[in-house]
């Protein structure tokens, strides 16, 4: 097909290969009542009952919920409904026993009313008769992600049908433009939007079982949408999360390795492992795993098995997050014994830690005469990547005592004969331990790099830190720490993005950490001396204390080796410096730790790591201050994940399977304004990375080093050139000069949009040079001579005034002029989270208006200018610039106001231009200002737009019904920008009614 190929040939086409799949196509089902003529009979057929009309009628009332979860569940349920007569009548919506016995439909062109007009839908896939798929399309050439959009509108379109039709089943959306498709989950609200952080629906490509993407519809339709395939990707491949109300659907390499385990199980063709790379999922992964196993009625037990206690509860967590209290917390090994010997179906699956279960399995132990009366009862092992710390010892156990269970193993890391430290003798001939040595054969494989190519994670930027001043520094040399902290100190603010992120700083030992911990304080308090503006990193430390007996401590260290070790030696020197370390932890976060509850204080700083995402104002609790680097030993690096945390500086010896491990803490996906994960390497460990990057990418080495680390900087640089280029071309081929402000004389909305797909190209190349950490002074050089800082803000706040314009025009009312936005305006991702700066914040800005008013002639560092190019120049402060720079305008320069003074003139020079705003609009429409102050209050208070507030506010004008809506529209035009900007970013619920009925 060429590029001109529209829409309707491209859907009429996919209705011709659903037929060829076998789906019926219903031509005659336009119509909400078809569609619910047609649902009545297959359920009629499927439940063997024949409703009265009053009878379907309630059933449908009873069935149709705006909440996506709870019909989500009542589609895979089987539910009751009292019929006429009194009695119960037991029924499913489909056959959930077997979905491919059911039948399947396809409809196209399904028009639904809303409360302002209607929607009318590609393509909808029907399971016995509920509509379960929604297919939209685009032209070829428009990107699928305008689709994505359209449907996000439709969603939050009063009145939808995905409210108050059976179209709140849809399960499962599609979108393509024939060479391009995605598919991604149906959620409520607050699981499904493009919020302001960019983080958006999580949506996925097909794939086949070597990870080959699949994205022309035509052969997604053959390998996705097979009537069986599509059952059970809908019956056994979606995830409910019970905790969080939110539907997950399963990725293709999920659901290989689901059914390679399944299979293996069924057919008990022996052991297993799934090579699924560092951050892919797996906990789903084995979730899903064990809920199927748990249907199987000739398995007594699975066991998921982890290393440590944390790991223990983060994964029961992870579980019980899937489906509530769906694991037990195995307090002790007497508690697990019970489990394992209990036949009830709650205790079917098991998280526990290896060392309870190689407890439990002891020989000659009082537990193991317990289990006795299950040796012969067939069990199902699933091991977590976190067990080499007992590499084959209770694996050889279970197999001895549990001759028919079945093990499965589940790494990122595979242990190979290179990385391999554990020896296994047969016949006097030593050879090392492999992973295929436990678990024989690898059912399925995604590794960093597929998950790299997929967007799942992160590439790595690795700064191999040498110092200037010692040529002789050789790799895996130590550096002294004061050196180390010093270039920390120096490249931590870039390294994190203005501390946006954060980081960790890992060590050979925990002396190691401890003095460190003394280094930073030492030389911060310095720092501070020497410049009283300096802001002191804050710095925490953890790492496992001196066991003493404590099982709790023991359970932890047993897969941290060097800690272990560590605390054999001085173990009350050990404890004496934790204890200062928790005590000053306690002194800044105002806790109460102590090393007696280390558990609590381990899962504290976690928390408190992962709290970084909030800005300070916005944290979720009290004393939630941020960590800015926590220093660890062998404790937390492996199993632990922070979107927030981009950072590991490295002054330790890595290799193999633990360097990836540490590595992968820093690439968890946020959005652009976090490009890579930033290693920071002070061993100069270039061969080790290398190394580990043969061994677990599965691919040709040079290639995949192309793939996991990003370019040098000199190849950023250049790039950064060319775009600067581009946009200089751009605008000089618009006759205009390449300034900010000439921005503003771009004519149509078409210059517009090149404008800012342009800009923000250079804004993302420049956020992305802004992080590395190892320029040189003529590279940072050469970046400011491309683009000066203030010339780049001036063109940032041009940008956000240009995108603001068409962002407007691509809602449902369109921009103030009553239009809307061409179609390419109509598909930009304007990413407006690339403007918005982590150091710049409110708190930030009214310390600088204080600097701005203060008599200090010394003080006085910014002008009036400056000041204002700052605000203008970051997204943030979208709906708020333009009252704090009518505010900087009303103050004098020196007129001496301190910080609290700025920010209590700042709320009521807020309060009274409100008030003002308020008192305007009344006057021109006839009303009183304390009943439109109060009708505009009650709207924000509770975030609902309530007509009949409107036609009671309204009422005292005593108007006939035509005239009272015409006022009603444009007092509403009036307000409906005032109510978006003071309600924060927030929606406020049924608003979108009113703008789009003034649009028409």
């Amino acid at each position: 097909m060429t590029t001109t190929t529209p829409e309707h040939e491209i859907e009429e086409a996919l209705v011709r290969k659903l037929q060829d799949l076998k789906y019926v196509y219903r031509r005659d089902i336009r119509s909400r009542a078809a569609l619910e003529a047609n649902f009545r009979e297959k359920f009629d057929a499927l439940n063997r009952v024949t409703l009265t009309d009053d009878e379907f009628r309630r059933l449908l009332k009873e069935i149709v919920t705006p909440d996506v979860y709870e019909a989500a569940s009542l589609l895979r349920n089987r539910e009751s409904f009292i019929r006429d007569d009194g009695t119960p009548l037991h029924y499913t919506l489909v056959n959930i026993k077997d979905w491919c016995k059911n039948s399947f439909e396809v409809v196209n062109q399904l028009r639904i009313n809303t409360d302002d007009g209607h929607h009318r839908y590609d393509v909808m896939l029907l399971i016995n008769g509920v509509p379960v798929v929604q297919i939209e399309l685009k032209a070829l050439g428009v990107s699928p992600r305008r689709a994505m959009e359209q449907i996000v509108e439709y969603k939050n379109d009063p009145g939808n049908g995905y409210t108050n039709t059976l179209l709140c089943f849809v399960q499962l959306f599609i979108v393509s433009n024939r060479t391009d498709t995605w598919y991604f989950a149906n959620n409520d609200k607050q699981h499904f939007a493009f919020d302001a952080e960019e983080r958006f629906l999580p949506i996925c490509r097909f794939a086949d079982e070597d990870n080959k993407k699949i994205t022309h519809l035509d052969d997604f339709a053959d390998r996705f949408l097979a009537k069986c395939t599509l059952g059970q990707t809908i019956g056994r491949y979606m995830v409910l999360i019970a905790s969080e109300r939110k539907l997950v659907m399963m990725r293709p390499y999920q659901v290989y390795a689901v059914k390679a385990i399944v299979d293996c199980i069924d057919r008990n063709t022996g052991n297993g492992y799934v090579w699924h790379t560092t951050g892919s999922g797996k906990t789903l992964t084995s979730f899903k795993a064990s809920t199927l196993l748990k249907s199987n009625d000739s398995i007594h037990k699975c066991l998921f098995v982890v290393d440590r206690k944390d790991l223990d509860r983060h994964t029961r967590e992870e579980f019980n997050r899937f489906q509530e209290n769906c694991v037990e917390e195995n307090t002790n090994t007497a508690a697990l014994v019970h489990r394992l010997l209990s036949e009830d179906y709650a205790d079917k699956v098991i998280v526990t830690t290896i060392q309870k279960l190689g407890l439990a399995l002891r020989e000659n132990g009082r537990h193991n005469r317990k289990l006795k009366p299950l040796r012969d009862r067939r069990m199902v092992f699933i091991f977590d990547e976190c067990h080499r710390s007992q590499f084959g010892e209770t694996h050889e156990a279970i197999r001895e005592f549990f001759p028919n269970s079945q093990l499965f193993g589940f790494t990122g890391t595979p242990i190979f004969e290179e990385n391999s430290t554990v020896k296994q003798i047969e016949g006097g001939v030593a050879t090392l331990l492999t992973t295929s040595d436990l678990f024989q054969s690898e059912l399925h494989t995604y590794t960093i790099t597929h998950a790299i190519e997929d967007e799942n994670v992160l590439r790595f930027h690795v700064d191999y830190y040498k110092p200037k001043e010692n040529t002789a520094f050789k790799p895996g040399d130590s550096l002294a720490k004061q050196a180390v902290v010093r270039a920390i100190l120096d490249k931590h603010d870039a390294a994190t993005a203005n501390r946006r992120f954060n980081a960790f700083l890992a060590t050979d030992s925990i002396n190691d950490a401890i003095e460190f911990y003394q280094v930073f304080r030492t030389l911060q308090a310095e720092r501070q001396s020497d410049d009283p503006e300096f802001v002191p990193l804050k710095i925490a430390a953890v790492f496992s204390p001196p066991a003493e007996g404590s099982k709790d401590v023991q359970q932890i260290q047993e897969d941290l080796p060097q800690e272990k070790e560590d605390n054999r030696h001085d173990p009350e020197g050990k404890k004496a410096a934790l204890k200062a370390i928790i005590a000053d932890y306690n002194q800044r976060y105002g806790g109460n730790h102590d090393i007696a509850d280390f558990d609590l204080y381990y899962k504290d700083v976690q928390k408190r790591i992962k709290d970084q995402e909030f800005p300070n104002r916005h944290l979720p609790r009290k004393g939630a201050e941020k960590i800015d680097i926590t220093i660890v030993v062998d404790m937390l690096l492996t199993g632990f994940d922070a979107k927030f945390l981009n950072t590991l500086y490295v002054d330790k010896k890595l290799r193999h399977h633990g360097l990836i491990q540490a590595f992968s803490r820093t690439n968890r996906i946020l959005n652009v304004t976090k490009p890579y994960g930033h290693i920071i390497d002070f061993r100069q460990q270039q061969d080790s990375v290398d190394a580990a990057i043969a061994l677990f990418s599965g691919e040709n080495t040079d290639r995949a080093r192309k793939i996991w680390l990003v370019d040098k900087a000199h190849v950023v640089i250049e790039r950064f050139e060319e775009a600067v280029a581009a946009l200089g071309a751009f605008m000089q081929s618009q006759d205009l000069e390449t300034r900010a402000d000439k921005v503003n004389d771009l004519k149509g909305d078409d210059a517009r949009v090149q404008f800012v797909k342009r800009f923000k190209e250079v804004q993302r190349l420049r956020t992305e040079l802004d992080q590395y950490t190892d320029l040189n002074d003529e590279q940072r050089e050469q970046i400011e001579q491309v683009l000066p800082k203030d010339d780049l803000r001036a063109f940032r706040s041009a940008y956000l005034d240009t995108a603001r314009r068409l962002k407007e025009r691509q809602g449902p009312a369109g921009g103030g002029d009553g239009e809307t936005a061409g179609p390419e305006a109509g598909q930009l991702d304007f990413e407006f989270v690339l403007f918005s700066s982590a150091d710049i914040d409110y708190d930030y800005i009214m310390a600088l208006i204080a600097r701005y008013s203060s008599r200090d002639p010394k003080k006085l560092k910014i002008s009036r200018k400056q000041l204002i190019g700052l605000i203008d120049s970051d997204a943030k402060f979208f709906d708020e610039r333009e009252d704090i720079t009518e505010y900087v305008h009303s103050l004098t320069e020196g007129e001496g106001l301190d910080e609290k003074a700025v920010r209590n003139g700042y709320e009521e020079f807020k309060a009274g231009k409100r008030a003002r705003e308020i008192d305007d609009i009344a006057r021109e429409h006839d009303l009183t200002t304390e009943s439109l102050s109060t009708f505009v209050e009650t709207i924000l208070q509770r975030m609902i737009f309530d007509g009949d507030l409107l036609t009671d506010l309204m009422e005292p004008l005593g108007l006939g019904w035509r005239d009272r809506r015409e006022k009603e529209l444009q007092l509403m035009a009036k307000l409906i920008p005032l109510l978006n900007k003071r309600a924060d970013g927030r929606e406020i619920s049924g608003l979108t009614g009113y703008e789009r009925a003034g649009a028409r």
